[in-house]
């Protein structure tokens, strides 16, 4: 988050610069099964966001020595191509940032992925962040619980991801890129939400008891609609798929 010397307004007239009210979120837009060599994939666009997922596997698992005869593993790689932000992402490579949200995204999916079902088995899952406007980790993880689904992972949910942010007193719903910048906090959730199991929460900044009550219940109450939007992408895939 940034600094409060030259800390633009983040409110006017009571909405947030991009007309939203506190709850609301950004436009939200998912495709499963755009790439024919993947086992399963995703294309999301949140907000100004564009995010491609795509699973591989189940497949042996490789090298050997990773291997586990008793369940499948997880790799998971995030990443953010050179052109996808005004911020420098122009190197090769994953950076400190990527290998933290690749590692965190991974444990969340392991939280849900029927890995006994797949003995020394690997599951790929890639995120690959095409243009970025905050809340990336969020859309990426989204993208790709639905890339999971659509290649027939056995999963116990489909879990989705979101953040909230404070700005001053207000809590808010899906921050931003400048929000994310110059907000007072900002925390990234994953759910599970069958039963609304918390299986990723990072907080950057501060929340007291009841601004963390709020925030979180904000979270529940959209995550309503990005489940949604998670299955009617599925269901439009497979329903395409009958028809052709």
């Amino acid at each position: 988050m940034g600094s409060s010397l030259n800390k633009p307004e983040l409110l006017k007239g009571g909405k947030r610069l991009d007309g939203r009210g506190f709850d609301e979120l950004r436009p939200l837009r998912i495709e499963a099964g755009v790439l024919k060599n993947a086992n399963g994939s995703a294309y999301l666009e949140w907000g100004n966001n564009k995010v491609l997922a795509a699973v591989y596997g189940p497949r042996e698992a490789m090298p050997k020595h990773v291997s586990d005869p008793t369940k499948g593993i997880v790799k998971c790689r995030y990443m953010m191509a050179p052109f996808s932000g005004i911020d420098d992402h122009g190197r090769s490579g994953p950076n400190r940032r990527s290998t933290e949200i690749s590692k965190v995204a991974r444990e969340a999916f392991e939280n849900v992925i029927l890995l006994n079902d797949y003995p020394s088995g690997m599951i790929e899952i890639f995120m690959e962040v095409l243009q970025s406007d905050g809340g990336t980790r969020a859309a990426g993880i989204t993208a790709a619980s639905v890339a999971l689904a659509n290649a027939g992972i056995h999963m116990k949910d489909m879990v989705y991801s979101v953040s909230a942010g404070r700005i001053g007193e207000h809590i808010v719903l899906d921050v931003n890129m400048i929000e994310d910048n110059y907000s007072d906090a900002d925390m990234p959730m994953v759910i599970a939400p069958r039963n609304n199991d918390i299986l990723l929460l990072q907080m950057d900044g501060g929340l007291d008891r009841a601004q963390f009550d709020q925030a979180v219940k904000m979270v529940l109450e959209a995550g309503k609609r990005i489940h949604a939007e998670q299955k009617r992408a599925l269901e439009a895939y497979y329903g395409s798929a009958e028809k052709g």
